[in-house]
């Protein structure tokens, strides 16, 4: 069965604008071309955490797979973070070779606005650039499961979007996974739904001044999920252990001259505990969830399809 190109595009442009409706995707270059590797990296470390909680949520919402069956269905979903007080500072140190050397609490790229600046000899001032003063922030993602055979499903994500903006650039999410039915072993009157399986995501954004992405991404998540249907309702839960990476390639003039520099987020694992409550109807499905890890994040969404 194709799904039909236009709708795959809509689901693309619905990505989009919650995407856009975040500025901070748009300028966030011009925001840490002030700084170099040290300063970048705890500027951006709770997008980097935000990007790791959104992708490694939403890759499920029952742990029922039919043995042999050909089903499919087309789902949306909406994942997202809150940001707390401990996300919107960091300690920065001046770069620039400026003297003296300080040290100051300055805004994350979630935090306040406004810039924060130090004066130095000779009459210098060294600024340290202000955030965007977000409080939460959501990936919106399509994705198609198909099943079954053997008690196996596939799970895929793809979004390749132009989005037409010179600063904000294309927009690139390639996902793949397997789950498999343990229930299927286990004694028919097991009173619950096991499965586990894997799932692998490279999501990238944006364009830097030498043409390349400017964030970039790798997420993977294995475990286990658990489910029991209670006619309409189903409750759910699961638990997985999540790797997520992310790269960024900006230009920076903290120097006095252009540099190009490689930011690379050192790769975090977190045990990922998920707890939702799913709604069945004849050909739909909507659900909701609330997953606690590293970085605490919600999930909604629905599925359509047999």
């Amino acid at each position: 069965m194709a799904v039909p190109h236009r709708f795959l595009k809509g689901m693309g442009f619905a990505v989009l604008v919650l995407l856009l409706a975040s500025p901070l995707l748009a300028q966030v270059e011009d925001q840490i071309s002030a700084y170099t590797g040290r300063n970048a990296s705890g500027y951006l470390q709770p997008l980097a955490d935000a990007f790791g909680a959104d992708l490694n949520d939403g890759l499920f919402h029952s742990a029922y797979i039919p043995r042999m069956k050909f089903n499919i269905s087309v789902e949306f979903r909406v994942m997202g973070v809150l940001f707390g007080d401990d996300d919107r500072t960091f300690m920065a140190t001046t770069e620039s070779g400026f003297a003296p050397e300080q040290t100051v609490a300055a805004p994350t790229v979630v935090g306040s606005g406004n810039a924060v600046f130090v004066d130095g000899a000779g009459g210098t001032r060294f600024a340290f650039p202000g955030g965007f003063n977000l409080n939460s922030f959501a990936l919106a993602v399509p994705q198609i499961r198909v099943g079954s055979y053997m008690g196996t499903e596939a799970l895929i994500r793809y979004i390749a979007f132009d989005t037409g903006d010179v600063e904000l650039g294309d927009i690139s999410l390639v996902g793949f996974g397997l789950r498999h039915s343990l229930s299927q072993y286990l004694a028919p009157t097991f009173p619950l739904y096991i499965a586990a399986g894997f799932f692998w995501q490279r999501f990238t954004l944006g364009e830097n001044q030498r043409g390349g992405n400017l964030i970039s991404t790798n997420a993977f998540s294995f475990g286990a999920q658990a489910s029991r249907r209670f006619q309409v309702f189903e409750p759910y839960g699961g638990v997985s252990f999540d790797t997520f990476s992310m790269d960024v390639e900006y230009e920076s003039d903290a120097l006095g001259t252009t540099q190009s520099i490689d930011l690379e987020f050192e790769t975090d694992t977190t045990l990922h505990l998920t707890l939702g409550l799913g709604f069945n109807f004849t050909y739909a499905r909507a659900f909701a969830e609330y997953s606690v890890a590293g970085q605490n994040s919600f999930s909604f969404g629905l599925a359509f399809g047999n």
